[in-house]
């Protein structure tokens, strides 16, 4: 039966962390969008393509990526709910256009962990912004800035990207993209 188990699992070392260091964006329909799976390993993505155009976002602070599994033994169904969480500080006329159009489109995301991770969210239907704000804040010391909720149903968990432990700028140029930032 091909969904038989083929590993067990160790109880792992206490060496990672949370949260994501940066986002990239890549407009769902890009002409060199060209997925490549490692040979061996296919849940593991080696390429996008060439001259893949990719947005990046640093983060600090909040910002998160989560996958929810929905499973339905009466429906015969499994579905992972991808969802990325962001604050982008500061307000700036510029950000309110680029968000503007992130909110109309449905964009695949690269997601950098902080762990030296980068999933590929949105595979297959894309993210869709599902909600955020835009505040200025009361006090001097409030938040001001764009908070963003991504979301994309999927039918697998987000793939890895080539494992190199490397920097992600680099990692993202090695899977056929070139990065566009502020």
């Amino acid at each position: 039966m091909a969904c038989d188990l083929t590993l067990g699992r160790l109880e792992p070392c206490k060496d990672s962390i949370g949260g994501i260091n940066a986002v990239y964006f890549i407009n769902y329909d890009d002409a060199g969008f060209a997925l490549t799976y490692d040979v061996t390993d296919t849940d593991v993505i080696t390429s996008l393509g060439l001259g893949v155009e990719a947005y990046k976002y640093e983060l600090k602070g909040t910002s998160s990526f989560d996958q929810a599994i929905t499973s339905s033994r009466d429906n015969g169904t499994t579905f992972f709910e991808q969802t990325l969480t962001l604050s982008l500080k500061k307000l700036t006329k510029e950000d309110h256009k680029e968000l503007k159009l992130l909110a109309w489109g449905r964009p695949r995301v690269l997601v950098s962990d902080r762990n030296g991770n980068i999933f590929v969210a949105g595979l297959q239907h894309g993210m869709d912004v599902t909600g955020g704000s835009v505040a200025s804040g009361a006090a001097l010391g409030d938040f001001n800035g764009y908070t963003l909720t991504l979301s994309g149903q999927e039918p697998v968990p987000a793939n890895f990207a080539i494992q190199s432990g490397a920097d992600a700028d680099a990692v993202v140029t090695a899977l056929g993209c070139i990065i566009t930032e502020g």
